[in-house]
């Protein structure tokens, strides 16, 4: 069974190039499961998608923990603990990371046995969370490192999944992907089918307790209509980004402009200022500190620390 996973943030099309390849899959007659995992953060915060394809029906349900190919759309995310790129990484797991960095900058980095590719990346633009055709040239590489999908298949595939975006849409995916698969060629084959697991080989997950909370924590924020404005998007977050400004070198313009939301501010001392109504927990800004000034600690730490400061 091929089992592959891609990685993104949400507004890079994961969701969509888990589509495109199921469905090629499927016009080359395999059984195939394709679903995205996400949150309520929305555009900006990490997201994965994975899918399952076997000539046997495909009996395996949930995440995928050992997968044969890891897709990594956004290359910031492969050292974020939160996005789970790693997650059973291993010697027999092929990496595609779509970056400006050699394969052999990968290896060093991470030090893994596994085996990294380079999906080359196009241009950079601001907000990283619009990335142009990614989830498109994802699907491609993907399709063409198995080894068992025809471009034409693949082709066919993209304009089902993306007719109704328009002619035009569709031949630039189209472009864009093909590039993707050409540039992968090289290494078709590369992604094998990973063995069957068994029931009996099944190991239950360590559980984490959530003890119930006091209902004016839990209860809905949302009481009526026309409320939404009470409702800020930093009631999301579960890891909070905090600065270091004993660190920090005053590069304002990188954090500032790879928020998706804006919700970095700028002070008088050109020192950055997250507004914490509107942060939703992304951790872009980590990600991109140049001196890792910024750090990610769990929310409710951060608002520990604030009851214990306002006492």
């Amino acid at each position: 069974m091929f089992r592959i996973r891609f990685h993104g943030r949400g507004g890079q099309g994961m969701k969509t190039a888990s589509r495109i390849l199921g469905t090629a899959f499927f016009m080359q007659g395999y059984e195939v499961q394709d679903a995205p995992r996400y949150g309520a953060e929305r555009r900006g915060a990490p997201i994965f998608a994975y899918v399952r394809a076997d000539k046997s029906p495909v009996n395996e349900r949930g995440i995928i923990t050992q997968p044969d190919l890891v897709v990594v759309a956004d290359d910031t995310l492969v050292g974020m603990p939160a996005a789970g790129v790693l997650q059973g990484i291993d010697q027999h797991i092929v990496l595609l990371i779509n970056s400006h960095e050699s394969a052999d900058v990968w290896q060093h980095r991470l030090n893994t046995l596994a085996t990294v590719l380079i999906l080359p990346a196009t241009e950079d633009v601001e907000d990283r969370a619009a990335l142009p055709y990614i989830g498109s040239r994802c699907a491609a590489a993907a399709a063409a490192l198995t080894d068992v999908i025809p471009a034409e298949t693949f082709t066919a595939a993209l304009s089902e999944e993306l007719e109704h975006l328009g002619e035009a849409i569709v031949k630039q995916n189209i472009d864009t992907a093909l590039q993707a698969y050409t540039d992968m060629k090289s290494h078709a084959g590369k992604v094998q089918a990973g063995q069957q697991y068994s029931a009996h080989q099944y190991q239950s997950p360590e559980w984490i307790q959530l003890p119930f909370e006091n209902a004016a924590i839990s209860a809905p924020a949302i009481h009526a209509g026309a409320t939404s404005v009470k409702v800020r998007t930093g009631l999301w977050r579960t890891m909070r980004p905090v600065i270091d400004y004993d660190k920090c070198s005053g590069c304002w313009w990188v954090c500032s402009t790879y928020c998706p939301d804006g919700a970095i501010n700028v002070r008088k001392d050109n020192k950055p200022e997250i507004d914490y109504d509107h942060c939703k927990g992304c951790l872009i800004c980590v990600a991109q500190c140049p001196p890792h000034a910024i750090e990610a600690i769990p929310e409710h730490e951060a608002q520990k620390e604030e009851l214990a400061h306002d006492a």
